[in-house]
């Protein structure tokens, strides 16, 4: 297991063997995913916001949990689910976020495009994280670098020579590619596709959006309605390692730590090429 003593993470090399590690912690724990969708029937209820919540997301929070605080002990695990349940977190400048199964209406329907996410936060900014999509067998993570491998539940993060480095693409001439939710397009975000200049749209589930952005395969993913932190930090730390960012209608970098909030985000637009970002 990874050792930081007292949580200090000064260099770069730190940051980039946290995130292997939360990488690790996410393929392992996609086996827990990869079992119950496997079952005949998955049983799901209502959360008080509406959204469903089933095994696979407690059971995942409940392995991450006690493995995270190993791994940063001290430090504050931010978790879905706990929040859900009503949980208390300690207000930190750095802390963890985890959303045990990022696109629970996607796993629900059994598509592919689920993740499990981990993601720290330093200064109100994300610094490294992990992001896996087990049906994908896909792994994506970041320090101060981003890279993806392909992954197998249950096992072990790839070796560092099975590492591809991440970057994002040029804004292509035609004009960008965007990226919408699957499971969440809102007027707002149909208003800005046909007032933007966007050359294509796709319909991409949960964080794997972002991790499209920095491997190059998109360029904008606007989105207005309610999300929650653990939903983006851990894409958001890769996308920002491999050049591209999130920012909010302001324009600023989108911040983290709004426990006054509950964790919740406001509107956001996450690009590649900060060209993309200018066309917004």
């Amino acid at each position: 297991m990874w050792s930081f003593d007292g949580v200090r993470l000064e260099k770069d090399a730190d940051f980039d063997a946290l995130a292997a590690a939360f990488a690790d912690l996410t393929t392992r724990a996609g086996a827990i995913a990869m079992e119950v969708l496997a079952a005949p029937a998955i049983e799901a209820r209502a959360k008080k916001d509406a959204s469903p919540v089933c095994e696979a997301d407690e059971r995942i929070e409940a392995f991450l949990a006690p493995r995270l605080a190993e791994l940063l002990p001290g430090v504050p695990v931010v978790a879905e689910e706990a929040a859900a349940a009503g949980a208390d977190f300690a207000r930190a400048e750095t802390f963890l976020l985890v959303d045990p199964l990022d696109g629970t209406r996607e796993f629900l329907a059994r598509s592919h495009e689920f993740t499990i996410n981990i993601g720290l936060v330093v200064a109100r900014t994300p610094r490294a994280g992990a992001v896996f999509a087990p049906a994908l067998g896909r792994l994506w993570f970041a320090g101060a670098r981003a890279f993806a491998a392909d992954a197998q539940p249950g096992r072990p993060a790839p070796e560092r020579e099975a590492w591809s480095l991440l970057r994002v693409r040029a804004l292509p001439t035609e004009g960008p590619t965007a990226l919408v939710s699957r499971s969440h397009l809102d007027a707002e975000t149909k208003a800005f596709l046909a007032t933007h200049r966007v050359a294509k749209t796709r319909d991409v589930g949960s964080s794997i959006k972002f991790c499209r952005l920095a491997e190059g395969a998109a360029d904008l993913y606007p989105r207005f309605g309610p999300t929650m932190e653990w939903d983006t930090a851990a894409g958001d730390a890769v996308l920002r390692a491999a050049g591209g960012g999130v920012i909010d209608p302001s324009g600023r970098p989108l911040a983290y730590g709004k426990a006054e909030a509950s964790y919740r985000n406001g509107p956001f637009i996450a690009f590649g090429d900060p060209a993309a970002a200018r066309l917004c």
